[in-house]
């Protein structure tokens, strides 16, 4: 039979681990509060010195004069943080995403550069090629390919199904729900890209831009990692209600505490 002593000083023990717990519990939430606080006032101070983009080199190169201007007037931005901020399953899947919107930008830039707008000239020496002529000399075989004739001209290129188009975005190995929202999105954005990268002629120009392309949105996509982390919700902590029953087990961090408990429910 437990003594009426024994039976107090037990209540009292549970009683003052009870309150360490609150206390322990407020301390955490006034943390999390203050972590908090002190996510939104980086991201302020971020908002209005915007590191993404060198102030010393805007003005200075019409590419990143025209690289701001697509940040500014354009949906790229926008577009790309609501699809990498969407992706809260796993991080491997934002990673996936960044991965394959870079991949993609330097793949479109690629592509353009590729583009000659001159036709090489063919050397015939001095004579001009009768068209006419010309084509009374073709002589079409069996087998024969037309596509294989540097002369002609496709205009029945077959146009890619979508998943063709996918598996050419693709990056091997990486998350598929990630490539597949990066896909639909930079179909949303390349356009204005393209376009932007066209206008400049200058050699200097457009590989400023592509640089700064690129690394910007690196910075970006790590800006938008940031945010997601003080957007995401805080974890919910229970309070242990006040019950005869042993308090739910919880990490008090150190021995120090436990033995305070004790002495002090001795001394009542």
């Amino acid at each position: 039979m437990i003594k009426r002593e024994e039976l107090a000083t037990e209540i009292l023990l549970r009683e003052h681990i009870r309150k360490a717990i609150g206390v322990v519990i407020k301390r955490r939430k006034n943390h999390l509060n203050e972590e908090k606080e002190l996510r939104s006032i980086i991201r302020q101070l971020i908002s209005e010195s915007d590191p993404a983009i060198s102030t010393a080199a805007v003005h200075s190169n019409t590419g990143i004069n025209a690289l701001e201007d697509l940040f500014k007037n354009t949906n790229l931005l926008t577009v790309l943080r609501q699809g990498y901020k969407s992706l809260t399953s796993k991080k491997e899947q934002r990673e996936s995403y960044l991965s394959h919107i870079l991949n993609a930008v330097e793949n479109s830039l690629q592509t353009e550069d590729a583009r000659d707008p001159e036709v090489e000239d063919i050397d015939t020496g001095s004579e001009t090629i009768d068209i006419a002529e010309a084509a009374g000399d073709i002589k079409i075989g069996v087998g024969d390919v037309p596509e294989d004739n540097p002369a002609f001209i496709d205009v029945e290129k077959k146009v890619p199904s979508e998943e063709e188009e996918v598996e050419t975005f693709s990056i091997s190995g990486q998350d598929k729900t990630g490539r597949n929202r990066a896909f639909t999105d930079y179909k949303n954005v390349e356009k204005n890209i393209l376009t932007t990268y066209d206008n400049l002629d200058d050699p200097v120009d457009r590989n400023m831009f592509k640089d700064y392309l690129l690394t910007n949105l690196k910075l970006y996509f790590e800006r938008f990692e940031e945010e997601l982390q003080t957007d995401l919700p805080e974890p919910e902590i229970n309070m242990p209600e006040a019950t005869g029953e042993p308090a739910a087990a919880v990490d008090l961090d150190t021995e120090e505490m436990l033995e305070w408990l004790v002495l002090s429910a001795i001394k009542k």
